[in-house]
């Protein structure tokens, strides 16, 4: 069985009814296969790309280029935002120690 690349527009349905939409084909890292989605830019969002191993797909529906872009601005999925934790702060213990060394 010879092997083909994949390589075409799609809408992307993953586990928990999420979508996805974009070009898509298939990449190999760490010697495993993941569905790569390369969402274009749209609404001013800039283009990005998301990576599934084959048990977060539910299906995969070839579309054309502009039916993706379509679907893509209306499905709004976001790229990976930056969680940073809150800035540490000096825990305020109102004992007066250091001032008692002022005097």
């Amino acid at each position: 069985m010879s092997e083909t690349s994949f390589d075409n527009y799609c809408i992307v349905e993953l586990f928990g009814h999420q979508k996805i939409a974009g070009r898509v084909t298939e990449q190999v890292i760490g010697g495993q296969s993941f569905v790569r989605v390369d969402v274009p830019q749209i609404n001013g969002q800039p283009a990005f790309t998301r990576m599934f191993g084959s048990g977060a797909i539910y299906s995969i529906t070839p579309v054309s280029e502009e039916i993706a872009t379509q679907a893509a601005s209306s499905i709004f999925v976001q790229p990976v935002t930056v969680y940073t934790a809150p800035a540490s702060r000096q825990i305020e213990t109102g004992d007066d120690e250091d001032d008692d060394l002022d005097q």
